[in-house]
This record gives C-alpha cells, structure tokens and sequence, in this order.
C-alpha cells in the first residue's frame, strides 16, 4: 500500500481529488492523509514506515517535500519508504528538476508507478534536506516573499522580491570551512546544493546531482559598489571555481562560524543560525525519479519506459 501524505491547502483542488479517485479506479491501493498544521507530514511520514508502506507520496509544494523527508529519515534504513512527489506548490524546485510531471493526474500516477532510485539525503544540524539550503541574500528573498504573492506570480514572485531588496543587503561575515580548504568571507549568498535549483527556479548549483555523495557549493562575496555587482554578476555566469566575488566547489561537508546570525532557508523553509554544519548521507532515501532523470549521475538499469505497478 501507498500512502499519499497532502497538504491541507491541497486538498480540496478539485484535480487533486480527481487524480486520487481516478488512480483507485485503474486499481492503486493508496491511502490518503490530510495535514492540517506543522509537523503534521513529518509524523504522517514516519508512522507509514512503521505500518510497512513501502511508498510514500508527498503531496505539496517543497516545503512538504521536505517535512516528509524529515519524517523518513527518523526511520532506520530498513523501515524506510521510497518517497514520491507529487508537486502542487508555488515553486516546486525539486520535482522540476527532475524532470517530474507538474499536472496532478500525470504526477501522481509517475509517484505511484515510476521506479525509485537511493539518493544523498543532507542533514544540516537535526534538520535533512533533499534538495538545497540557501544562505544570506537569497535566503532573506525567500523567507520575506508572501505565500499569496508566491501563489499569484510563481516563480517570478522570488525575482520581485529580490529587486525590491537588492539595495537594502547586508553582508554575513564568518568563517567556512570544509574537507579540502577553510577561509573567511563576507558573504552575500551561500547555496548548499543537492538539487540544482531553489527560490522558484533560480539555478544555483546546476552542476550538482543526487547520487554523487557531494553536496555542491556556490559562495557569492559580498559587493561595495556599482561596478563591483557588475563584475559579481559577470563572474555568476562564468561559475569560476575561484574568482573575485564567486566561488564553487563540492564537497561531503561544510562548517560555518558566523559573527551574527546567518538567515536560511532549507528546501524553502526559513530559519536562522550563527553556526551550522552540513554533511552528505549518501544513498540515504529512494527517491521515485523518471527514466532519465538529469539529477542522478549514474546509469539507471533496470528503469525501463513503461511503468510497473508493482509499488502498490
């Protein structure tokens, strides 16, 4: 049996019921719950691995996504389900990245159907995330942009936001350090990437992948003038490894020692922290990906056209 984990907000779309109706038609045996405040998916999540589903659906945007992982990975290895998305948020970041349908119907047949696969699951303090943790800049965007403006624009409500406040930045100084190196930095954006994209489409860390234990780095210095955000920008679209302002990297860990508190955003939800570390659990989860997917790096035998229906 599956468990389809949807948010309260969702609920009620008249696609999404017709979805969940249409695939008990065509014989899935699949149990919903409904959230109703936080903490809600976590639990639902964790209690399925305890009944012995052996596939669960996250039914909501990457906030959702991302309290079913925490949920699932409370559970030792050998009681946790694989995890299905299907994507009803404003952004939907991770399910777009891999190459996931966006549509309820089609979605959530390819949640229930679709071969799963072990991804990385990173872990930032007590807190997991699947896809990305963005750090200063981005971070105040993505926690300052209101849920009905996200709902209104999409994607495009981030980039709004972030015009209205590029001038109104502070830098965050403190000190990184990781497996290959360590320095100080003022920094104006920090992205941990296990995914490739966050803030409602924003690609960050497009060379990163789910299966390759690393989690991708990119370190934006902070900028004092006109010309030095020009040069900034120029060096965003060339992704050195070491410039002046832009930096990348990869690696399995990462520590950071702020003066004050950095502001972030972990798959979307917001938090703060003068000091965190992140490190990669690699082939922590199965993730439930298409034929294909352009986040994983290795070859997917065995992960033919057709869809078995085997997961139910």
């Amino acid at each position: 049996m599956t468990r389809l984990i949807l948010n309260g907000q969702s609920a009620q779309l008249p696609q999404v019921r017709e979805a969940v109706f249409a695939s008990r038609r065509a014989g899935a045996d699949l149990e919903v719950h409904v959230t109703w405040e936080k903490g809600d998916a976590a639990r639902l999540a964790e209690q399925a691995g305890h009944a012995g589903r052996s596939r669960v659906i996250a039914g909501g945007g990457d906030g959702t996504v991302n309290e079913v992982v925490n949920g699932l990975m409370r559970l030792t290895p050998e009681r946790r389900p694989a995890l299905g998305i299907l994507p009803l948020g404003s952004a939907n970041d991770l399910a777009t990245s891999l190459g996931l349908p966006l549509t309820p119907g089609e979605a959530l047949e390819a949640a229930l159907y679709l071969s799963s696969r072990p991804v990385d699951v990173a872990r930032l303090g007590d807190r997991s995330f699947l896809n990305m943790t963005t750090g200063g800049f981005g971070a105040e965007v993505t926690s300052s942009t209101p849920k009905s403006l996200k709902r209104l624009l999409g994607g495009g409500a981030y980039s709004l936001i972030g015009a209205l406040k590029a001038w109104q930045h502070r830098p965050y100084p403190g000190r990184l350090s990781w497996a290959d190196d360590q320095r100080d930095a003022s920094l104006f954006v920090l992205a941990m990437g296990n995914g490739i994209q966050s803030g409602g489409g924003q690609r960050l860390t497009p060379g990163a992948r789910l299966d390759d234990g690393l989690l991708d780095i990119l370190l934006v210095r902070d900028f004092a003038s006109l010309r030095e955000m020009a040069a900034m920008r120029r060096e965003l679209l060339s992704r050195p490894e070491r410039g002046t302002f832009v930096e990348t990297f990869r690696t399995p860990w990462l520590t950071f020692e702020g003066e004050d508190d950095l502001p972030l955003t972990l798959d979307g939800e917001p938090l703060q922290s003068r000091g965190f570390h992140v490190e990669v659990d690699a082939g922590a989860l199965e993730l439930v990906v298409p034929e294909g997917c352009p986040l994983l790096g290795l070859s997917m035998p065995g992960a033919g056209a057709s869809w078995s229906r085997a997961a139910s």
